[in-house]
């Protein structure tokens, strides 16, 4: 599998930071590092991590099926993530996710037709503190009423 030239170099130095015989501490970082280039965990993908951090396949896929943040298929450009754990349902959190779900036109792991947001409920993002909250992608708001998702989402929108 091909990769680009700065996610070799990440990669290389990720391996080079272990010990020799602890590669296998690496999976999680490189999948996470390798999905947000490719997009996706692919088979090739799980294949060529588990070469690269001398593990089997089977490990690599069972890393994959326990992390929620891992995906087995594409998501969006912009990955909108929904907290609805207990502080962010209090606080509106249900009705947040339902108001995402309407304003992008998909349901929870579910794409939009032009690729550019998909939509996932989560159970905890560690921002109880600042109930309802939201990730988009890397980026995480607070106190977001369906007002302020609405201004993110045609923020994001105008940029694509």
């Amino acid at each position: 599998m091909t990769f680009s030239p700065d996610l070799e170099a990440r990669f290389a130095k990720l391996l080079e930071s272990y010990p020799p015989g602890r590669t296998r501490s690496a999976v999680v970082p490189m999948l996470l590092y390798a999905q947000d280039e490719v997009g996706h965990i692919s088979h090739e993908l799980i294949e060529e991590v588990a070469r690269r951090c001398k593990v089997t396949p089977l490990q690599v896929d069972e890393v994959v099926g326990y992390y929620s943040m891992l995906h087995k298929k594409p998501q969006g450009k912009v990955h909108v993530q929904v907290c609805t754990n207990i502080s962010c349902l209090i606080d509106g959190g249900e009705e947040l996710f339902q108001h995402a779900s309407k304003t992008l036109g998909i349901g929870n792991k579910e794409t939009t037709p032009d690729g550019q947001f998909s939509l996932e409920e989560v159970e905890c993002i560690g921002a109880c503190s600042w109930a309802p909250a939201i990730q988009m992608n890397y980026d995480f708001h607070h106190h977001v009423t369906p007002e302020k998702l609405d201004k993110l989402i045609d923020e994001l929108r105008r940029k694509q």
